[in-house]
C-alpha cells in the first residue's frame, strides 16, 4: 500500500481568488471540505489532491493550481478511479478521476497547461469524513 504525508491544505473559498492555506481542515461526507466553494450536494469533484513533487517540478507553491490537499510520499499517477485514500485514522476518499489542465493554468505561467498536462493531480469524493491535518498520514488502498 502506497503512503504518504498531507504537507499542505487549501480551501478555495471564492472562485477566482487564491485558495487560503489552513492547517487542519474538515471533511464532509458526500460533500467535499467545510468552507470550500467545491463543497456542495451532487458534486462529485470535491477534492483536489497533489503530489508535491510535481509543484516543485514546475516551480509552482502548494494552492496555487487550486488543490486542496498536497502530499509527499504518494504517486498519483499510479492510482486509479474507483481506488480510495485513507487519512489519518477516519477520513477516506474515493478517486473520481485525474484533473485536467485547464486554460487557467496559462494565466499561472505561459506553457504551464501543457507542462502540467496529466499531472494536475487526482479529484476525488469525500466519502467518510473527518478532521484532516497538515501532518497527517494518506494511503492508498490497492
Amino acid at each position: 500500500m502506497q503512503q504518504g504525508t498531507i504537507t499542505d491544505l487549501h480551501i478555495a473559498r471564492v472562485k477566482g481568488t487564491p485558495s487560503d492555506p489552513v492547517q487542519e481542515a474538515t471533511a464532509i461526507s458526500g460533500l467535499g471540505l467545510e468552507g470550500d466553494r467545491s463543497a456542495y450536494e451532487g458534486n462529485t469533484r470535491q477534492v483536489l489532491l497533489i503530489d508535491k513533487a510535481i509543484l516543485d517540478d514546475l516551480g509552482l507553491v502548494p494552492g496555487q493550481v487550486k488543490e486542496n490537499i498536497t502530499v509527499t510520499g504518494l504517486d498519483l499517477t499510479q492510482t486509479k478511479t474507483g481506488q480510495r485514500f485513507l487519512i489519518g485514522d477516519n477520513v477516506s476518499l474515493e478517486i473520481v478521476g485525474d484533473c485536467e489542465a485547464c486554460s487557467k493554468m496559462e494565466a499561472l505561467a505561459l506553457g504551464l497547461k501543457d507542462k502540467i498536462d496529466g499531472k494536475r493531480g487526482m479529484l476525488a469524493m469525500v466519502i467518510n469524513g473527518g478532521s484532516i491535518k497538515v501532518g497527517d498520514s494518506v494511503r492508498v488502498e490497492p
